[in-house]
């Protein structure tokens, strides 16, 4: 098992776990990244990369991701790390890889100073929660996410 920063080369697999994370959360039609997207967004041309991606491999074969940006705490001042997806595929789970795709974006928090570690989980989604919950972490209860996107993103964005 090998735990390694992703490369140009590992987009098809980062999108087939995205595909395989979105089957399981019920979301088979809601991916629409590709290639080009994911390219453009985690290795550019030119300027920063706006996403980063850790990949579990076995035998050369890529079957975890733990796909992350970086936002930034005001009350803080530094950069935090928000993990936007954590996923293994299901025959590989309970073998420690989960944790140690979650434990090596923790470690680049700690190394770089980075003051949290940050992500959603969805309510019915029991497994994840008590993975997390064994790993220290707590939910953020006092908090509730929203969302604009599609049609009042545009409107928002004053381009209706």
């Amino acid at each position: 098992m090998t735990i390694r920063a992703a490369t140009p080369d590992d987009i098809p697999a980062i999108l087939g776990l995205v595909q395989a994370l979105a089957d399981y959360e019920k979301e088979p039609d809601a991916t629409k990244g590709t290639p080009e997207s994911y390219l453009k967004a985690m290795f550019p041309d030119g300027g920063d990369a706006v996403a980063y991606a850790n990949v579990a491999e076995i035998d050369g074969e890529i079957v975890g991701l733990a796909l992350y940006y970086l936002t930034f705490s005001t009350w803080e001042g530094v950069p935090g790390m928000w993990l936007e997806d954590l996923f293994v595929l299901p025959e590989h789970r309970g073998t420690g890889l989960g944790k140690r795709l979650l434990t090596g974006l923790a470690e680049i928090c700690v190394e770089k100073g980075y003051s949290r570690l940050e992500w959603c989980v969805l309510n019915w989604n029991t497994p994840a929660i008590e993975f997390y919950q064994a790993m220290g972490a707590g939910p953020m209860d006092e908090w509730t996410t929203y969302r604009l996107t599609g049609d009042a993103l545009t409107r928002a964005g004053g381009r209706t």
